[in-house]
C-alpha cells in the first residue's frame, strides 16, 4: 500500500520561520493589505490586485480595525481584542463619556504590543455622535493621528 504521507525532499518539515517582517522584543511588525474602511472593502490595484501596505500603515490598520469592532461579539477574536465604544453614547455626561474613550480606546490598543502610547485625545460632538480622534505611538516612536466616532 502507498504511503499516505510519502517523505521526499519537497515535503520534508522544517522548523518554522519567524514571520516576515522586523521584530522589536515580542513585537512583530509584518505587512497587511490596505483596506478602505468607508468602502467596507480591500483597495484593489488597477489590475484587480490587492494593495499592500508598509509595516507602519498595517499597525495603523490594525489600530483602527480594533477600535471598530465590538469586543466580545466575534468568537474569533481574543478577549482582548476590540473596543466597547458601541454601549457608550447616552449613558452619562459628554465629560464622563469623552473620559470612558479615552480609557476604552486606550486599553484595546495598548493590548498590542506594537503600540506604546495612546494621548491627544480631541473630541467634538454632533448631536449625540462624538467624533474623536487621537495620537497613536508605536514603539519605533512613529506617530499617527487615529479617527474615529461613536454613534
Amino acid at each position: 500500500m502507498a504511503n499516505l504521507f510519502p517523505v521526499s525532499e519537497e515535503n520534508t518539515w522544517t522548523d518554522v520561520t519567524e514571520p516576515e517582517g522586523l521584530e522589536i522584543g515580542h513585537a512583530v511588525f509584518g505587512r497587511s493589505w490596505r483596506f478602505d474602511f468607508e468602502a467596507g472593502e480591500f483597495v484593489m490595484s488597477p489590475t484587480r490586485k490587492m494593495t499592500l501596505v508598509d509595516e507602519k500603515e498595517a499597525w495603523v490598520l490594525w489600530c483602527e480595525k480594533a477600535i471598530r469592532t465590538t469586543r466580545y461579539r466575534h468568537v474569533i477574536y481574543s478577549r482582548d481584542y476590540g473596543s466597547e465604544l458601541e454601549d457608550l453614547i447616552g449613558s452619562g455626561s459628554r465629560a464622563l463619556q469623552e473620559s470612558e474613550i479615552r480609557r476604552m480606546v486606550s486599553e484595546a490598543l495598548l493590548a498590542d504590543a506594537r503600540t506604546q502610547g495612546v494621548d491627544r485625545f480631541v473630541f467634538d460632538w454632533e448631536g449625540e455622535a462624538c467624533r474623536f480622534s487621537c495620537r497613536i505611538t508605536n514603539i519605533r516612536d512613529e506617530a499617527e493621528t487615529l479617527e474615529s466616532v461613536v454613534i
